[in-house]
């Protein structure tokens, strides 16, 4: 029953955003705006205002898309944006850096002054962005969204929604990208609308190096064609020399194959990002795996002509209209029947429009046989619901740690030397009895880092970082345990090897915890305090104290005269900060215990 469960559940998960477009005007809409861009704006965008939504159109056709365009070249981003896309990098650095094609990010710089005014003006006005765009301008509409969804992250609480829809996009950048998307759970904000057969958003899967001038010939019949969009599609590639077809379709769909066998795409320089939405004339499904987006691109090309992998890249508009009224759409299952179980049910509609059934005259038994197996595995990728309930298990199995080190602060903060919660800690780290609570403080992080782990591998539902419970465990966490790490931190002199613990040594998950709370439902009044706190309501504030300590015992031996009075500034600034956290009650007792950093500080402030 779990089992079955599961792979319903991941069912429905993998097409939410799917279905959510075939049943608005978004798809249709986006379309709309990408082929009045590729006619009337070529090599560029065009902005146009819908109610609350606002579409940005990327033209597919680019006047000087040279040879440079169809080869593979990745560059850093990070050495080319100027801090544009600053929330992407790496958080590590065993982390190959973000890397993306060279081409097609020189594209978007080429026109990101204007198209930042474009946007900026449209902040306020409208509820949601939609990026957009066919072809090469796919790409360039992936990288704006990006962009935007970046300097969103930096406003306190933005207000616009983004949405890109491409349609026939190449891939963008590599795995590092991938994940880093997935880590951002941006995943959600891309959809790739891919139509069965064409073979432009499977080009980069091959190594093409060696057909660059066949590519260019490809992409100029392709922009002809986006030019006159009334122009009939079906018999047209006849127009491209039957050696330019061959070779590139032949090419595309060895290397895809290839990469089809193995687990995940990593013999791929590039990887897939988002949600892709496969669609043809039964309908459409959707993927969001990186390996089953893999293997049903491949699977799709093996049904598929040299013929038709050109020209499907040219029907959209008609798959388009069909998929709002065709989405998954229930059909009679003319012989067996609908399946007993829901999870298969939902597998053999999906192949039904794929057209990859062994019924189909045109798909081999073994490519529906491997169409089925990479369905089930994009189902049981994850069950977000399920995996949050499993945590919640494990959370409640490590309150026994959490509960054994809020009895070290109270018996550390009740005791007769007064020295209180943190200083305790940091001075008697040796102790059997500290021993014990640092192993406790080990495993609660490491219970943390799983969930955020998860979290980023897009493994819990979409709003679990914005639910009560887990918000406030994850304050509570940060409260009381972080003090602990400053205390291990400046007892073991990490401080001295690699600087002070808010810049240098503070741990990942106390940021992204941060911003949890931050980003939290306040209520609009707050309670004010009648008595101290129980924690210390700024976890930072003992890695405070030691840079204090430290600028003062500075002060004393500077003798420059605009170093001491810059040292001096700082040690106010602390101080009144100190003072305004003491008077608001937002502190433990611990702080202003007798013998505590702070109180001691303070005496040696005020002589």
């Amino acid at each position: 029953m779990e089992t079955e469960t599961s792979c319903r559940s991941n069912f429905e998960m993998s097409e939410m955003l799917a279905t959510y477009l075939a049943s608005t005007s978004l798809l249709e809409e986006a379309w709309r705006i990408c082929s009045i861009a590729n006619t009337k704006f070529p090599g560029a965008y065009m902005v146009e205002q819908i109610g609350s939504v606002a579409y940005v159109a990327f033209s597919g056709i680019q006047m000087d898309s040279g040879s440079d365009q169809t080869s593979r070249n990745l560059v850093p981003l990070d050495a080319e944006d100027d801090g544009l896309f600053a929330p992407l990098y790496r958080h590590s650095e065993a982390e190959e850096p973000i890397k993306v094609h060279k081409e097609m990010l020189k594209l978007f710089l080429s026109m990101y002054p204007s198209l930042q005014i474009q946007i900026m003006a449209l902040m306020g006005k409208v509820k949601s962005i939609v990026i957009t765009g066919q072809s090469i301008g796919g790409t360039t509409a992936s990288l704006s969204a990006l962009w935007l969804l970046c300097h969103l992250q930096s406003m306190s609480s933005p207000v616009t929604t983004v949405l890109c829809i491409t349609f026939g996009s190449p891939l963008l950048g590599n795995e590092t990208l991938h994940r880093s998307i997935r880590r951002q759970r941006w995943v959600g904000n891309f959809c790739h609308v891919v139509s069965k057969h064409d073979i432009m958003p499977r080009l980069l899967f091959a190594e093409i190096v060696n057909h660059i001038s066949k590519i260019q010939d490809l992409l100029n019949f392709w922009h002809c064609c986006m030019a006159s969009p009334h122009i009939i599609v079906t018999g047209l590639s006849s127009q491209l020399p039957d050696d330019v077809k061959d070779t590139i379709f032949q090419c595309v769909l060895k290397d895809l194959e290839l990469l089809a066998q193995a687990e995940e795409p990593s013999e791929s320089l590039f990887w897939p990002f988002g949600s892709f939405v496969f669609c043809c004339q039964e309908g459409a499904i959707c993927v969001e795996n990186a390996a089953s987006v893999t293997k049903m691109m491949y699977l799709m090309l093996a049904t598929a002509s040299p013929c038709c992998s050109i020209e499907d890249h040219l029907k959209y508009g008609d798959y388009i209209a069909k998929v709002s009224n065709q989405f998954l759409k229930a059909r009679n299952f003319q012989e067996e029947g609908l399946p007993d179980s829901s999870c298969e049910a939902g597998v053999a509609l999906a192949l039904q429009s794929s057209q990859l059934t062994h019924k189909n005259p045109n798909t081999r038994k073994e490519v529906a046989i491997m169409a089925k197996d990479c369905l089930h595995m994009a189902q049981n990728d994850h069950n977000p619901n399920l995996t949050a309930a499993n945590l919640a298990i494990k959370l409640s199995k490590i309150v026994p740690f959490r509960a054994e080190i809020e009895w070290y602060k109270t018996r550390c903060d009740e005791a007769d030397d007064q020295m209180g919660y943190y200083d305790s800690f940091k001075l008697k780290g040796g102790s059997r009895r500290e021993a014990r609570i640092n192993m406790n403080r080990h495993k609660l992080a490491g219970f943390w880092n799983s969930v955020i782990l998860m979290l980023e591998s897009n493994k819990l539902p979409h709003d679990f970082d914005r639910r009560g419970k887990w918000v406030n465990a994850s304050q509570f966490y940060k409260l009381l345990v972080e003090p602990l790490d400053i205390a291990d931190y400046y007892r073991t002199g990490m401080h001295r090897e690699h600087g002070h613990y808010i810049e240098h040594g503070r741990e990942r998950r106390y940021q992204i915890f941060d911003k949890w709370w931050r980003d939290r439902r306040v209520p609009e009044k707050e309670k004010k305090r009648s008595k101290f706190a129980s924690l210390t309501q700024d976890s930072c504030f003992w890695a405070r104290v030691e840079e204090a300590r430290e600028w003062l015992d500075n002060v004393r031996r500077e003798s420059d005269v605009t170093k001491r009075r810059l040292l001096w500034h700082k040690i106010d600034v602390f101080e009144k900060y100190a003072g305004k956290l003491i008077e608001n009650k937002e502190v433990s007792n611990d702080v202003l215990a007798k013998n505590s950093s702070f109180s001691r500080w303070m005496e040696e402030w005020k002589k």
